[in-house]
């Protein structure tokens, strides 16, 4: 059997590197967010092109 403290280092270094990780991805999305290009001013994107009132019927 190891001894208790070397597997409690090795577990608390390994959770220090998922930190590291999920710090570094946070960054990535921050600046990817910071350099996508913005969309159209006062449209919103899920309802672009939708016209209000009756919808013609589907074409089968």
């Amino acid at each position: 059997m190891s001894n208790p403290s070397v597997n409690k280092r090795q577990k608390e270094r390994q959770r220090q590197e998922r930190q590291r990780e999920k710090l570094a991805k946070r960054e990535d999305r921050k600046r990817d967010k910071a350099n996508r290009p913005a969309g159209p001013a006062g449209e919103d994107p899920d309802i672009a092109g939708i016209v209000p009132g009756p919808q013609p019927p589907p074409e089968w």
